[in-house]
């Protein structure tokens, strides 16, 4: 019998308030999912640019969380590893792990905007050897391997080394994250060819989860994590509403970076976007025809780049939790009281 999928709320802290503002909301957000049953909450961090995201330390963040949680999971996704020492990352990492009563999940990637590795005085052509590079680092570091003058990580925290998850949007990114024995992270979108713009999600993921599969070491537990757009809402007309909205204002950001859009109508943006919108009875039809969801372990969804506001993004959960979830086979934990 297959088990269960974990699911997983993710939030690149996008509601449109002010910075303290949404790590308020945020944490409000992974909060009711707790109470919901979710398994798991993901924070994105992200440098400088208010649009683009609201978090640039998401430790500092989790750590607030977990003082205010009990049992989900708190992961991040993603840390972008070259702009970071990765000893320290280690180290907050360490801490937050201890703090949360081990409840960290640490996904990493190489990604991340472009100008902000200028402001680190990185090139961003370079960024695949530093994340390699710094990866190493934080290995030997969460192993405990001596860093130099003797020195070990403290506080010791190798089991971390069992909950490193690597984001990639290529084939080769797959088979190295099975390789390493970690877990495989796979984006809500993804670029297309110019060759090929109305490929699925499916076609462009399988041949990842093939070649992570394939690496993996015998014996390893696979732990595939499919992100996904999603927002549910009582209403169909609501949910097209803030779609409409929030997807025309993203495709206004790809046009101005060149991107060529098949498209403009709401339906074409649905599809350009890989969004799932609708009721849950919209949105169980829309998921159940992407084939790439049936081998993840953990779902992760989102409402971006819908961004609809706070309310109807814990409604969202509620819908996700009480009828999507179930019908892709996931069941939630009993709810539990949190102290706020």
């Amino acid at each position: 019998m297959t088990s269960p999928k974990r699911l997983g709320f993710f939030s690149r802290l996008l509601d449109s308030v002010s910075p303290g503002e949404r790590y308020r909301l945020g944490a409000e957000q992974i909060i009711h999912a707790e109470r919901l049953g979710f398994d798991s909450a993901w924070v994105a961090q992200h440098h400088f640019n208010y649009e683009e995201g609201g978090l640039p330390s998401p430790l500092v963040f989790l750590s607030h969380v977990a003082a205010r949680t009990k049992t989900i999971r708190l992961g991040t996704g993603i840390i972008t590893l070259p702009l970071e020492q990765p000893i320290r990352v280690a180290e907050d990492a360490a801490v937050l792990d201890l703090l949360s009563n081990g409840r960290l999940e640490l996904g990493i990637g190489s990604g991340g905007t472009a100008s902000s590795f200028v402001a680190f005085g990185l090139e961003s052509a370079a960024r695949g050897a530093i994340n390699g590079a710094n990866l190493d680092v934080l290995r030997k570091a969460l192993g405990g391997g001596d860093l130099g003058g003797g020195n070990h990580l403290h506080p010791e925290r190798k089991p971390l080394l069992d909950r490193i998850w690597q984001a990639t949007f290529s084939v080769d990114g797959g088979a190295r994250a099975g390789a390493a024995g970690d877990g495989l992270m796979l984006s809500r979108t993804q670029p297309r060819a110019p060759d090929n713009p109305d490929a699925s999600l499916a076609d462009l993921q399988h041949p990842i989860i093939d070649a992570y599969l394939q690496n993996l070491p015998p014996g390893v537990e696979p732990r595939i994590l499919a992100s996904r757009t999603l927002f549910v809402a009582d209403e169909q007309s609501t949910a097209l509403e803030w779609a409409d909205q929030g997807l025309r204002r993203i495709a206004v950001k790809f046009a101005a970076g060149g991107h060529i859009l098949a498209g403009n109508t709401l339906p074409d943006l649905i599809r350009a976007f890989d969004t799932h919108v609708g009721t849950a009875e919209t949105v169980i039809d829309s998921l159940s025809q992407d084939t790439t969801l049936a081998r993840a372990t953990d779902i992760s969804f989102q409402v971006h780049s819908v961004d609809p506001p706070h309310e109807l993004i814990l409604r969202s959960l509620e819908l996700t939790a009480t009828a999507v979830a179930p019908a892709l086979g996931w069941r939630a934990r009993p709810s539990i009281a949190i102290a706020s």
